[in-house]
Formats: C-alpha cells, structure tokens, sequence
C-alpha cells in the first residue's frame, strides 16, 4: 500500500472504513454508501472516493451508480482507469455488459 499524500478528513476516513465492509465479489451504490454513513450526498462519497489514496486496497472500485452502471473510478467516467476497475471488479465475481451494466444484481451489498 503506498502512503498516502496528505491526510484524509475525518469524512473521508469514515467512507474508506465503510468500503472495508463491502466482501469481495460484491459492490454497493454510492447512494446506499451515503445512506449507510448517514450523509445526504453521494457526491460527497463520490469525491471521498476520488481522493482514496489507498486504493485498491481500500477497495473504492466496489462502488457503482444508482442505475447499477459501472460509473467512474479515479476521478474519470472513462478510458483506462474505469477499464482498471471493470478489470478489478471482473477477477473478483463482478461482471457487467459491453455497456457497463452489471448483469447480476444480487451482487449489490446492502447493509441493512
């Protein structure tokens, strides 16, 4: 694990520990990701993941959109580091269609 460049807010901690709980083979949306830590917005999750510096690691790539796309990953809704992530979730169980679907929607974690 590389060292991060500077120090995470408390925020952004409490969204990496959260990402912690989410098994392998699985993914969660950002909205439920944000319901789960009591914040009322998934773009606010959407930038704590941005700036994950622990990534894969902390294993920011399991989250997806609400509509159960891919969605982005590092900052970029495209190219070679939303295709790193699909690779990602891929070798873990996670498969999605040419258009970014996934294709099993029981793979969604759900906290509750």
């Amino acid at each position: 694990m590389s060292l991060p460049t500077r120090t995470p807010t408390e925020f952004e901690k409490e969204v990496y520990k959260a990402l912690g709980e989410i098994p392998r083979g699985r993914v969660v949306t950002y909205a439920v990701l944000a319901e789960r830590l009591e914040c009322g917005s998934a773009q606010a999750v959407g930038q704590a993941l941005k700036r994950n510096p622990f990534a894969p690691d902390v294993p920011c790539h399991r989250v997806i959109k609400t509509d159960l796309t891919l969605g982005g990953y590092s900052g970029k809704v495209k190219g070679v580091r939303v295709e790193r992530k699909r690779h990602i979730l891929e070798e873990e169980g996670v498969d999605f269609d040419e258009e970014g679907n996934l294709l099993n929607a029981a793979l969604v974690w759900d906290w509750k």
